[in-house]
C-alpha cells in the first residue's frame, strides 16, 4: 500500500480543513498564515512528509475532475462529447466555459499551496526534522509548482509567476509574464529540484530524481520550440538536453514499460514499474477533493460503475480511429479495420469488445463485459481507458464520484518517444539507431511490427497520439508543435473531423473487424477553425474581473 493511502484518518481531516480554506476561486487572494498545516505539526520527519501528501492529489482535483479530458482531449481532437462540453469540443472554449476556470483555479491553487508548504517548512520545520527531509519536502513542492506553471503557460500563454503568495496583499504591480521567462524559471527550477530528490522513493508514489530529469526531458523538448528562430528551427541546445535527460530516465531510472499496454489501466496498477509520476488518489468516503471523480465522466453507462456512469456521449473522434494501425479508409465517409494495435481496445471500446475485469450489469444479473451494440446511426465508440469497474472488480474500494487508481502524469513511454523526437530535432526524418530503437520499444508492445529506415516527426507525433489518448496528453504535444510551428499545428486541427459516426462490429459479441460510417444526418459540427485568436485559452473572465492587473502587458520576470 502507498504511504499516500496510509496517512491516518485525523491527519487527513487537519489537512482538509486547512487546504479547503485556502483554495479561494481567486488566485491573488492571500492563503491564510497557518498553510496547509498548523505551524506546530512541522516537528517530525514523518510529519514534514506527511505536509506535503496532499499536493499529490487535493490540490490538483479541479483539474483532474474534468478539465483534463476537457482540455487535453477534447481541444486536441482525440475523443468528443455529443451533447455536452461543446465548446471545447468545437475549440469554442470562452472565459466563460467552465473547465477553463476550474483548470485555472487548481493550477493556482497549487502554486498557491506549494508556495505555503515551502514557506512554512523552512520557518516552522523543528530541530528533529532532519535537513534530507526538508530538502525533499521542498523539492516536492517546487516540482508541483513549476508543473503547475507547465501547464498554466501551455494554456493561457503569458501568465504572473507567484513564488510567495503571502506579498500579494501589499503588491499592487503583479502582472502576467512573458512564456519565454516561465519556461526559463520553471526549467531552471526542475534543474535544482532534481539534485534536491532521491533516486528512491521515500515513500511509495512519492516524487524522485526521475520524476524530475523526465521532467526536464518533457520541458527542454517544449522548450526547443519556445526558443525557436525566426525560421522555426528549435533551439539545438534544449534539444540536446531534452535527449540528454531523457537518456538518463530511460538508463539510470530502474523504470520499465509493462510488457501489457492494457495492464497500464488495469487495477490495481497504482505505482507500477512504467510511473515516473502520478497523482495518488484513495478511495476516501467523506473526505471530498481526495478521490478520482474522473472515472465518474467517463463511464459511458451505469452498469459498468457506481451510481455513476455519465459518459454515454463521449468516445473516440473519426480522426483519432484513423490514426491508429489497423483501421483503413475506404472512402470520405468509411473506414474499416480490426484491432491491430492493441492501444485501441484499451483505450476506447468497440461493439462486442470484451473486459472481462469489468463486471456488468444486466437484466436478470451480471456478467463480463460485453460492449454494446445497439444498432443505431450515432452509435459510440466509449472510453475505456481509467475505466476499472464495480466497486466488486476493485475490492470493493468504489462508489459513486469515488474512486481509489491514480491518474499518470508522465510514464517512461514517454521518455523514449522524447528522446526519439529530440535526435530528429530540426531535421525531415532521421536513421538515428538508438533512436529507432527507442522508438519500437514502444510501437511493438502495442502489437506492431518494427518501424525501419528512417523515422519522422508525423510517424512519432502519431505515436504519441495513440500511446497517450485519453490521457490529457494531446492537447499539449499541439501546444509545443505551435510555438515553432503554429501553421503544421492548425492544419491538423482543422483537418480533423469530430462529428457523429456509426459503428458496426461484423459479429457480435467478439467481432473480428468493423466497419465505421460517418452519420448522414450529422452534417454540421464536424469541423474547427482553429487560429492564432482562439489557439490559447481566454483567461477565465471571473479572474479578470478580479484581477484587472492580468489585462497589462506581459513583462519578463525578475527573481527577487
Amino acid at each position: 500500500m502507498k504511504y499516500v493511502k496510509n496517512i491516518y484518518t485525523k491527519l487527513i481531516a487537519l489537512l482538509l480543513f486547512a487546504l479547503l480554506a485556502a483554495c479561494s476561486e481567486d488566485f491573488l487572494e492571500r492563503p491564510p498564515k497557518d498553510a496547509i498545516v498548523d505551524a506546530g505539526f512541522y516537528q517530525t520527519d514523518d510529519q514534514v512528509l506527511a505536509s506535503t501528501s496532499l499536493l499529490y492529489s487535493k490540490v490538483w482535483f479541479d483539474y483532474n475532475d474534468k478539465a483534463s479530458y476537457n482540455l487535453g482531449d477534447f481541444r486536441a481532437g482525440t475523443a468528443f462529447s455529443a451533447w455536452n462540453d461543446r465548446g471545447n469540443v468545437l475549440f469554442n472554449t470562452t472565459g466563460n466555459t467552465p473547465e477553463n476556470g476550474s483548470a485555472w483555479r487548481s493550477f493556482f491553487i497549487v502554486v498557491g499551496q506549494s508556495n505555503l508548504a515551502i514557506q512554512n517548512i523552512q520557518k516552522y520545520a523543528g530541530a528533529s526534522v532532519s535537513e534530507a527531509v526538508k530538502k525533499h519536502a521542498i523539492a516536492e513542492a517546487r516540482f508541483m509548482r513549476a508543473l503547475a506553471y507547465r501547464f498554466l503557460v501551455m494554456n493561457w500563454g503569458a501568465v504572473p509567476l507567484i513564488e510567495n503568495n503571502l506579498t500579494l496583499l501589499s503588491d499592487t504591480t503583479v502582472q502576467r509574464n512573458t512564456p519565454k521567462s516561465v519556461w526559463k524559471f520553471i526549467t531552471t527550477e526542475m534543474r535544482q529540484i532534481a539534485e534536491d530528490l532521491p533516486e528512491k522513493p521515500v515513500r511509495v508514489g512519492r516524487l524522485t530524481r526521475w520524476s524530475a530529469e523526465g521532467m526536464l526531458a518533457r520541458f527542454y523538448l517544449t522548450r526547443a520550440g519556445v526558443e525557436a528562430n525566426a525560421s522555426g528551427q528549435r533551439n539545438q541546445v534544449f534539444l540536446d538536453s531534452a535527449k540528454y535527460y531523457a537518456d538518463r530516465v530511460i538508463t539510470l531510472s530502474g523504470a520499465s514499460l509493462l510488457p501489457k499496454y492494457e495492464n497500464l489501466f488495469r487495477y490495481p496498477y497504482d505505482n507500477n514499474a512504467e510511473s515516473l509520476f502520478s497523482l495518488q488518489w484513495v478511495y476516501s468516503p467523506g473526505a471530498w477533493g481526495t478521490q478520482n471523480s474522473t472515472p465518474a465522466y467517463l463511464a459511458y453507462g451505469p452498469d459498468i460503475a457506481n451510481g455513476d456512469g455519465w459518459g454515454g456521449d463521449k468516445g473516440a473522434t473519426w480522426w483519432v480511429m484513423q490514426q491508429y494501425e489497423g483501421i483503413k479508409t475506404v472512402s470520405e465517409t468509411v473506414l474499416q479495420g480490426r484491432t491491430v494495435d492493441q492501444r485501441l481496445k484499451a483505450t476506447f471500446m468497440l461493439p462486442g469488445a470484451s473486459y472481462p475485469e469489468i463486471t456488468q450489469t444486466i437484466p436478470g444479473g451480471s456478467q463480463k463485459l460485453v460492449f454494446p451494440f445497439v444498432g443505431t446511426d450515432n452509435n459510440f465508440i466509449a472510453i475505456k481507458k481509467y475505466i476499472t469497474g464495480k466497486a466488486v472488480d476493485v475490492g470493493g474500494k468504489a462508489a459513486q464520484q469515488n474512486y481509489g487508481h491514480d491518474t499518470y502524469m508522465m510514464r517512461l513511454a514517454e521518455m523514449y518517444l522524447t528522446y526519439a523526437e529530440a535526435v530528429l530535432g530540426n531535421g525531415t526524418s532521421t536513421t538515428d539507431g538508438k533512436a529507432l530503437q527507442y522508438f519500437n520499444q514502444v510501437h511493438t508492445r502495442a502489437g506492431l511490427s518494427p518501424v525501419t529506415g528512417a523515422l519522422t516527426f508525423d510517424q512519432i507525433f502519431k505515436e504519441r497520439i495513440v500511446e497517450f489518448a485519453m490521457e490529457g496528453m494531446a492537447w499539449y504535444d499541439l501546444v509545443s508543435l505551435h510555438y515553432y510551428n503554429p501553421t503544421k499545428a492548425y492544419a491538423i486541427l482543422n483537418a480533423q473531423d469530430r462529428g457523429f459516426f456509426f459503428t458496426k462490429p461484423d459479429r457480435f459479441p467478439d467481432p473480428t473487424s468493423w466497419t465505421f460510417t460517418k452519420t448522414a444526418w450529422a452534417t454540421a459540427e464536424r469541423k474547427i477553425d482553429a487560429n492564432s485568436g482562439n489557439f490559447l485559452l481566454p483567461i477565465p473572465s471571473a479572474e479578470l474581473s478580479q484581477a484587472p492587473n492580468l489585462q497589462k502587458p506581459a513583462v519578463d520576470y525578475q527573481r527577487k
